[in-house]
């Protein structure tokens, strides 16, 4: 089903670019813009303000408001705060809301709480009962197997939506695509494109879901949709059936270009086809979250959530798109994006991906990746906030090292939002290594424009372009280019240090997810030529986290 589309917030930002330049819709570059500065509470009128907005914000997140009330460092706040996260605590367990739970007593560890010494069960010991869940989740591995038994694990998943009518004649209405095993209780993987109707708020026609298994092509069993996430195109089903096979989850780290891998799935309905290739790239970046894999097996449209696996027999990606223009061009979800997801898309529901509400790029010394470097930090976001700044360099998240932008990426996708993170970093200018705990938030799908709303022009075209202005003059949007960030849009562009610019118009396309500027610039690497030129650049990307 619609292997051969990949939506515009996965293109590369040249396709974004044609978007933009066609879907266009005017807004005013002039728009005055209140931007936050860290407050003072050393000052009694700002801590009282404060208190008031963080017991505002108890009455919606606790987490949020406590991780606040530490921030300002008031003892009175911090316990009353405290008090109420362990009430909610206590309650998750008395429901075995472990997830919950788990959120919970994590942004005391924290911030090392001396109460967490008094709670029954730490966020590690929640971390294990949340992961028992998921009965396939430690199927790792490697066993004996006949191919026979990998296709009698994969499902064709079937979505029927009635009839549709064109040109005064009905059509059956329906999705087809694939899935497999990960439980013996009938949990099933597919891609969320399979069945993004049936979670779409804004759907309003008829939708039912069935899987049909490899053994029994004729019967539709029904089935439901557990969890999903549209991110990364994956999904959870769950059909009321004893799974003839469940899949072992390996790892695609062990994988490597020119390793032989094999797909299994439904092609325009052909269920039980299994194909083979290589995997030709591991690097592909696809998705904002992080990179996917490139394969050659032949992939049609209906493969669509079917396994890819290794020679042992270890689900290794779950395929999600191909180009069939293009014959050996299709792609597949590294399983590592699935095993860190899977026990919140069991527990139910849609799966927010968190962010800290900056920008940045894996930090360089001579060749060597040693970081992550904010190149910049949204104003009153949680990270903000957290005293984190442009120029500092991240070096472990959740104690775990990270270094590069692929590291960071991997450990935000088991993150869960609207909890607490230890941020290990450390500014080259002042030098010591420091730690601070930040909030995430909800990634939104479109956190350019959110650096665009709060923040001035000059400021946020640091993340969205890629160049730092420096502003010349007040009123007419006049700036100097302070710095160009390496392999940015500004950089491709042929932007340099001490060119002067001048931005004429911004606008944004109908959905505001691609920024489009045009910028009048006597450009230093053409001769200071005057030249009016347009830019554009999406406003997802995997620079933002």
């Amino acid at each position: 089903m619609r292997i051969n589309k990949i939506t515009t917030k996965l293109l590369l930002p040249a396709l974004v670019l044609a978007q933009s330049l066609t879907l266009a819709a005017c807004k005013s570059s002039d728009e005055t813009v209140a931007v936050f500065e860290q407050p003072d509470y050393t000052l009694e009128d700002v801590r009282r303000e404060e208190i008031k907005r963080i017991n505002q914000i108890a009455e919606q997140d606790i987490v949020k408001a406590y991780w606040r009330s530490t921030l300002l460092n008031d003892k009175a706040t911090v316990d009353s705060m405290g008090t109420k996260l362990i009430e909610q605590y206590n309650r998750a367990l008395e429901e075995e809301n472990y997830f919950t739970a788990k959120r919970l007593v994590k942004a005391l560890e924290d911030s090392n709480d001396e109460r967490v010494k008094n709670l029954s069960k730490s966020s590690v010991q929640l971390e294990e009962l949340c992961n028992k869940t998921v009965n396939g989740f430690e199927s790792t591995k490697s066993r004996d197997f006949k191919v026979s038994q990998l296709i009698d694990g994969t499902v064709t998943v079937w979505v029927d939506k009635g009839i549709k009518v064109e040109n005064g004649m009905g059509f059956a209405d329906r999705v087809i695509g694939s899935g497999f095993f990960i439980s013996k209780d009938g949990y099933i993987v597919t891609n969320h494109h399979v069945i993004a109707d049936l979670v779409n708020p804004k759907y309003e026609g008829y939708a039912r879901l069935y899987v049909k298994l490899a053994q029994d092509s004729e019967t539709r069993i029904p089935a439901k949709v557990v969890g999903w996430d549209s991110v990364v195109d994956l999904a959870v089903l769950k059909a009321e059936i004893d799974a003839p096979y469940v899949f072992a989850l390996g790892s695609s780290n062990n994988l490597d270009v020119g390793d032989k891998i094999y797909c299994i799935g439904s092609p325009i309905g052909l269920e039980r086809t299994l194909t083979s290739g290589i995997v030709s790239a591991r690097d592909r970046v696809l998705f904002s979250a992080g990179p996917v894999m490139q394969i050659d097996a032949a992939v049609n449209s209906g493969n669509s959530g079917g396994p890819c696996v290794d020679e042992k027999g270890a689900v290794q990606a779950v395929v999600f798109a191909g180009m069939l223009q293009y014959s050996g061009l299709n792609f597949a979800i590294p399983v590592e994006y699935l095993k860190a997801e899977l026990p919140v898309l069991i527990n139910g529901g849609k799966f927010e991906h968190s962010w800290m509400e900056s920008n940045g790029r894996t930090h360089k010394v001579g060749l060597k990746d040693n970081g992550v470097e904010l190149n910049y930090v949204m104003p009153g976001g949680c990270a903000f906030r957290a005293g984190l700044r442009a120029k500092d360099v991240i070096t472990k998240i959740e104690d775990i090292a990270v270094s590069n932008l692929e590291d960071v990426q991997k450990v935000m996708m088991g993150i869960t939002s609207k909890s607490t993170v230890k941020v290990t970093y450390y500014s080259e200018a002042d030098g010591p290594v420091k730690t601070t705990v930040v909030y995430v938030t909800d990634r939104p799908l479109n956190p350019g424009y959110q650096f665009y709303k709060n923040d001035i022009v000059a400021s946020s075209f640091t993340p969205i372009f890629g160049m730092k202005l420096n502003a010349v003059t007040q009123g007419r949007k006049r700036y100097q280019i302070a710095e160009v960030i390496r392999g940015s849009i500004a950089d491709e562009s042929g932007f340099s240090e001490n060119d002067p610019i001048e931005i004429k118009n911004i606008s944004f396309n109908n959905d505001n997810t691609a920024l489009y500027a045009e910028i009048y610039a006597k450009n230093r690497k053409k001769g200071y030529l005057d030249i009016n030129m347009g830019i554009a650049a999406p406003l997802d990307s995997p620079y933002y986290f």
